[in-house]
């Protein structure tokens, strides 16, 4: 399951320029080593077992919540809710300042102002979605503005979608060009592309997505909207972290890697940091390299900790319900 150097360096790809055509684009991908489904979805349930000291269990939940991308994408989002979702993301246990920030908050791009000026300097960046997510179905220009808005508006992070109909038709250069555009756009924000691998079919789909993005210039790759399930499985995950490890050993470039959509347990998330630490290796244990998008995740990696240092559980109602 492991893809090892030698079988990266079959792909000749030393100068990564692969996309000067339609042909050549899809050559290089189609040529990445296949994904063997069994032992990718044994070697994760396998990682999903581990258990973990409790010092080291208290590192993890902080690690985590340091990871939160808390998100709110709802059509009856207010000013009001994204108030707040700023003041938990700076203060997620208020009573204790140990207690970590997040690392963002994501919103829409017609929110992004005033998420950025309620978290003001605290360091808790302001991400926002665009590219006419959650579908991605706009014409260009229309994506382009969306990113060019939001970025105007303060946002420090873009998380895009992919056009998965053109990925699927393996229309390969057109995704290529659409996500370099829009990493121009980003100007100095980073840029997270969304892969919506709920849709991608197969895993070697994943493995081809998660290159072509990173080829493109992200700087994160994505599992998921969170609105199609699945969404953010450990396998598909793990093939993603396979891909940014492969990646940097290959170009020497790191991309972070965001799985998004279902994880809601403090369980489940040390599951995937796990898997990032065999995988990938500790330095993708990062929140500059890899994220959670989450909103309900965050609750329960609060209540965790409690329970870590005071020996018993608060009731739910101890921290803020999103």
């Amino acid at each position: 399951m492991v893809t090892t150097e030698s079988e990266v360096e079959t792909t000749s790809i030393r100068d990564l320029d692969v996309a000067g055509s339609d042909s050549s684009l899809r050559r290089f991908l189609h040529g990445l080593p296949g994904v063997d489904q069994v032992g990718a979805e044994q070697r994760a349930a396998a990682l999903g077992t581990r258990s973990i000291k409790t010092s080291a269990k208290a590192y993890a939940l902080d690690l985590a919540i340091s990871m939160v991308d808390l998100t709110t994408l709802e059509g009856q989002d207010t000013e009001g809710k994204v108030r707040s979702l700023a003041a938990k993301a700076m203060h997620p246990d208020p009573s204790d300042p140990t207690c970590p920030a997040t690392a963002a908050v994501c919103v829409y791009p017609d929110l992004v102002a005033t998420a950025k000026a309620a978290l003001g300097t605290s360091g808790v960046k302001v991400a926002a979605v665009a590219t006419a997510f959650p579908s991605g179905r706009a014409a260009m220009d229309i994506k382009l503005a969306d990113t060019r808005d939001a970025v105007e508006a303060g946002a420090d992070e873009i998380d895009m979608v992919i056009d998965r109909g053109a990925f699927l038709s393996g229309r390969y250069l057109e995704v290529y060009e659409e996500i370099a555009q829009i990493r121009e756009a980003c100007g100095s924000a980073h840029l997270k592309v969304i892969l919506e691998t709920g849709e991608l079919q197969t895993y070697d789909n994943v493995r081809r997505a998660s290159w072509l993005a990173m080829l493109a210039g992200g700087h994160f790759i994505k599992t998921s909207t969170g609105k199609i399930q699945p969404a953010a499985t450990l396998p598909v995950t793990l093939i993603m972290l396979e891909a940014v490890r492969d990646f940097r050993e290959s170009t020497g470039t790191m991309i972070g890697v965001k799985p998004a959509g279902g994880i809601r347990t403090a369980k489940d998330a040390i599951k995937f940091l796990v898997t990032v630490n065999e995988v990938a290796g500790p330095d993708w244990l990062d929140p500059d390299w890899f994220r959670f998008g989450a909103s309900t995740l965050l609750n329960d990696l609060l209540m965790q900790r409690i329970k870590l240092s005071t020996g018993r559980y608060s009731g739910p109602d101890y921290v803020t319900v999103d």
